[in-house]
């Protein structure tokens, strides 16, 4: 019973900090799509696409780290090749997510480039961010 009430617990914490952390990320994609389609978004569909997101990248990422066994303790995160592996991985399920499910106001699909700008946007503020906070 203990088990189940953790494992029940780390999966309400584990949607409640990645529907955290995907405002910044459907911030990033709802004002880069609109700059590269020249119309505007969705934003509610921009943010599902960003939670759902999160939400994947959040269980790869751990995954990857937990199957490595802190092999890299007190070093960067991108030496393991796993990390990098889901790291593209991640990248190209982000720009899938955006270009199904974000549409624009006239109700077309954005375009599959757009869709990779945004996601390269939101890679560059995640990893200047991230190496900021590292030093």
């Amino acid at each position: 019973m203990q088990t189940t009430l953790t494992l029940f617990s780390a999966a309400i914490w584990w949607v409640i900090y990645s529907s955290a952390a995907a405002v910044v990320p459907a911030v990033i994609v709802f004002f880069v799509l609109r700059w590269l389609e020249k119309t505007a978004v969705v934003f509610n569909r921009a943010y599902f696409a960003s939670l759902l997101w999160a939400l994947i990248a959040v269980l790869t990422g751990g995954l990857v780290i937990a199957a490595q066994h802190g092999q890299a303790a007190g070093q960067s995160i991108f030496i393991l090749p796993w990390m990098r592996a889901a790291l593209v991985v991640d990248m190209l399920v982000g720009a899938f997510l955006i270009w199904r499910l974000v549409p624009r106001v006239d109700a077309r699909r954005v375009k599959p480039s757009s869709a990779c700008w945004a996601v390269a946007m939101v890679m560059v503020v995640a990893l200047v961010v991230g190496t900021t906070i590292h030093r």
